[in-house]
């Protein structure tokens, strides 16, 4: 075990991240995953690259496989960053690289004052969850639905979490 602020996302996270997002060249929308021909909130292209308005011109026309890649390794440190600072208690690099996985699909912000943060660093938090678990689970919402590709991921990550299992 070891400190979250010296753990860095592993390879094999890395590739259970690119599985999870998969890899899509030209910009869609995150919510429906049609393809789109004009920004709107939720364009994303690469593996859940996230096009800002500014963005738009830049990647209307798509990108390369090694564009995506370069853009995964920045997008991720964001939330490698967020786990680092969140965390106060040693981790192994599972536990880390599950946490970065989450981090990541629901944002830096939301994961530091999320439940899940609480739980690790204190299991005896007062949260409305009964357990760990649980309170991971309950990121499997999307404007107020449960979502089938969410609870998978949320699983995937759980698995991740408690077992080093890295499968998508």
């Amino acid at each position: 075990m070891q400190a979250a602020a010296t753990l860095a996302l592993s390879d094999a996270d890395l590739g259970l991240l690119r599985a999870i997002e998969q890899l899509r060249l030209a910009p869609y929308d995150d919510q429906t995953g049609q393809p789109i021909s004009a920004w709107l909130p939720g364009a994303t292209i690469g593996y859940g690259h996230l096009i800002g308005r500014d963005e738009w011109p830049r990647y209307a026309g798509g990108i390369t496989p090694a564009e995506a890649d370069a853009l995964l390794a920045q997008d991720v440190q964001p939330s490698e960053q967020a786990v680092r600072s969140a965390i106060q208690v040693r981790l192994l690099q599972r536990q880390f690289d599950a946490l970065v996985l989450l981090a990541f699909n629901i944002g830096a912000a939301a994961f530091a004052g999320s439940s899940v943060v609480r739980l690790i660093n204190d299991p005896r938090a007062k949260t409305p969850y009964r357990n760990l678990q649980a309170a991971w689970s309950a990121w499997s919402r999307s404007q107020g639905r449960v979502l089938q590709g969410l609870v998978r991921r949320r699983q995937a990550e759980w698995a991740v979490y408690t077992r080093g299992v890295y499968a998508w």
